[in-house]
């Protein structure tokens, strides 16, 4: 039974009726480990990717400690985007869906009215999940009173600390209770992040988890060489003739992904964008058409679409690999879940030789395709300059052995002739030299005859 499972971690039937509810059946490796830490008050940083079940592992003990008798703010939950953060909001809720004491929760993020936040927390909650500046916001103005909090998540540090918004996180913790238990969650644990982690915490239980698979199984690895075409042509032509349930085209910059979203506009194609360059409004907006299955090609960065979960992606395409490898674990990680197929298609270009080599060191296992005159044609061999494909050795002197040509021969209005002589290297300076030498001689015994 699920009940047995869960229950050696002395849950409140709450949380153990949520979770047969859910169908958890067994602890993921990441709640094996942390949930007792992190029920037994320790600081703790999680070190994993998505799919490990971290949100659980750090929800079930939070929740499972929270007493619905203080009417006051107990734990502190933070994230990167708005996005992740209401995600964060809904695994709150469908945890408290059987609390009969009454466990309040709410989520504080930017784009919603200020005033009316501020009214409404009139009553505190004692879980609140938000961004880290709308949160750090509401603390400095004192509406939200987190002194009495003794529990604090940051969640995707990395991609906190990539935003800038530490500093908002740091604002928010140092007004929270002395005795303060930190839970850092994040895919890698950069060392910039360091000053922060040992400001707050003491001899923190640091669990990594390495999934089984770099990415799921039945995820296929494809490399479409660009060579001299036009990238912004060619990346329509692709997306079309693909036509996914849902693809998602990563780019590196907020810039490429309007460029590639106005091409794909101008091409026709049901296409909407996703960067941090758009309203909170707009964001809501995009997210709602994906979510209603009303988008069939999606333009994101990866700071935006990171910890989003989007539901029957197809395909994913890489307009460009990122400088940060792990990105494109997360990237190719949107397809391929539940055990689904799903094609991953990165387009290739020279200077992306050491970022493949280093990704097939991680187990990746590529496939090689060309997408010429609307069809696609599985290469053999990785097309010259991708890792895997050495240029064909031979002899000096040697013919290139496809021609057919001897070695010590090459062929002239169909004869064979025997090779050239080889000429040394500087052969014209060492003749002009020598001719200046015997000039200079001749003058000199010119002069000793006329003597």
């Amino acid at each position: 039974m699920i009940s047995k499972n869960f229950q050696r971690f002395e849950l409140k039937p709450f949380l153990i009726e949520a979770l047969d509810a859910q169908g958890f059946s067994m602890p993921t490796e990441i709640q094996e480990r942390l949930i007792p830490a992190i029920a037994n008050k320790r600081d703790v940083i999680g070190q994993s990717q998505t799919g490990t079940g971290k949100t659980l592992a750090f929800l079930l003990p939070m929740l499972n400690r929270i007493d619905p008798e203080r009417a006051e703010v107990q734990a502190v939950i933070t994230a990167p985007t708005r996005e992740l953060a209401s995600q964060l909001f809904q695994e709150v809720k469908k945890l408290l869906e059987f609390d009969q004491a009454g466990i309040q929760a709410k989520l504080l993020v930017g784009g919603t009215d200020r005033a009316r936040t501020i009214e409404s927390l009139k009553s505190q909650p004692q879980l609140v999940v938000g961004t880290a500046g709308r949160l750090a916001d509401l603390v400095g103005e004192g509406a939200l009173k987190v002194y009495t909090a003794d529990m604090l998540v940051v969640d995707e540090a990395d991609q906190m600390l990539d935003m800038g918004f530490i500093e908002e996180v740091d604002r928010v913790a140092s007004r929270m209770a002395e005795q303060l238990q930190m839970m850092v969650f994040s895919a890698t644990v950069p060392e910039k992040l360091q000053p922060f982690l040992k400001k707050y915490m003491q001899d923190p239980r640091h669990v990594h988890v390495e999934p089984k698979h770099v990415t799921a199984v039945k995820i296929e690895h494809r490399i479409v060489p660009l060579r001299h075409r036009e990238k912004l042509s060619f990346i329509v032509e692709l997306a079309q003739s693909l036509n996914p349930y849902l693809a998602i085209i990563f780019t590196n910059t907020k810039e490429q992904a309007d460029e590639v979203a106005d091409a794909m506009l101008a091409a026709n194609l049901n296409v909407e964008r996703l960067h941090g360059g758009l309203q909170p409004r707009q964001r809501k907006q995009v997210m709602k058409l994906v979510n209603d299955v009303k988008v069939q090609y999606l333009v994101a960065t990866d700071l935006a679409a990171r910890g989003i979960d989007v539901k029957g992606v197809s395909h994913i395409i890489n307009y460009g690999l990122p400088q940060d490898l792990d990105f494109y674990i997360h990237r190719v990680g949107r397809t391929g879940r539940a055990g689904a197929d799903g094609i991953a298609y990165t387009i290739y270009e020279e200077q992306d030789q050491n970022a493949v080599a280093k990704l097939q060191k991680r187990g990746i296992h590529f496939t090689f395709y060309d997408f010429r005159q609307n069809k696609w044609t599985k290469l053999d061999k990785a097309p010259l300059g991708v890792p895997g494909q050495r240029k064909p050795r031979r002899n000096k002197g040697e013919a290139p052995a496809e021609s057919g040509v001897k070695p010590a021969q090459k062929r002239t209005g169909g004869k064979a002739v025997a090779k050239a002589k080889k000429v040394k290297p500087a052969y014209k300076k060492k003749a002009r030299f020598k001719q200046e030498k015997e000039a200079k001689r001749q003058r000199r015994s010119a002069a000793k005859n006329k003597k």
